[in-house]
């Protein structure tokens, strides 16, 4: 009996702690919007639509991998940035880890305004990239990762679809020249090494039209 109740307490504690834990941990939205009028607002809008393609749209995109991209441009312990940006630095440097993930959450709970594909004869290249890749080349189908709608596949892999495609062909190409390297095992990177510009433009394109 002794040893039952002990094992009671000691499995109560557990699933308390747990608990604690979550809670801790559990991302405030409301908080994140103070965060995104204040500081956000000017680059990537209140509810993270963007109005120009320079800078990303937000809204809608995967809470865990908005989370991921803000730490990631945060020197930690006087160690350089695993995403090297100067501007976004100077964003993060004064927000804490519950800042990134408050604001991480409110973003990815806005309504995405989605950009819109622009150039027809880029679209079908890109569908075909997006849908099967390309086997000669080593190109693995980017729905392998993203999704066949361009949804994302938390928390790795971000959504794609309604982004800018003038924004995604930026990335794609620094991935390309290593220039951006925070991907997950040098995925993006290796891939990108195998893409043309004209490639590059043509799925920046199609991922911008899916929804």
């Amino acid at each position: 009996m002794i040893r039952s109740a002990a094992m009671a307490i000691l499995l109560a504690t557990t699933v308390i702690a747990h608990a604690a834990e979550d809670a801790k941990n559990k991302a405030d939205p409301a908080k994140g919007k103070i965060v995104a009028e204040s500081i956000c607002v000017a680059c990537h809008g209140a509810d993270g639509n963007s109005l120009t393609s320079a800078n990303p749209h937000l809204a809608g995109q995967i809470e865990p991998y908005i989370y991921k991209q803000l730490s990631n441009f945060k020197s930690v312990d006087g160690k350089p940035a695993l995403r090297n940006n100067p501007i976004m630095a100077g964003m993060v440097a004064a927000l804490s880890d519950d800042d990134m993930r408050n604001v991480a959450a409110w973003f990815a709970s806005q309504k995405l305004n989605p950009a819109v594909a622009k150039d027809e004869a880029k679209i079908a290249l890109g569908q075909r990239l997006w849908r099967q890749g390309d086997f000669k080349k080593g190109v693995p189908a980017c729905a392998g990762c993203h999704g066949p709608a361009g949804a994302g596949l938390p928390a790795q892999y971000p959504r794609l679809a309604g982004q800018f495609a003038e924004y995604t062909e930026v990335q794609l190409k620094a991935f390309r020249i290593g220039e951006r390297a925070n991907d997950t095992e040098s995925m993006m990177r290796m891939i990108a090494a195998k893409l043309s510009d004209v490639e590059i433009q043509a799925v920046a394109e199609y991922a911008a039209g899916l929804r």
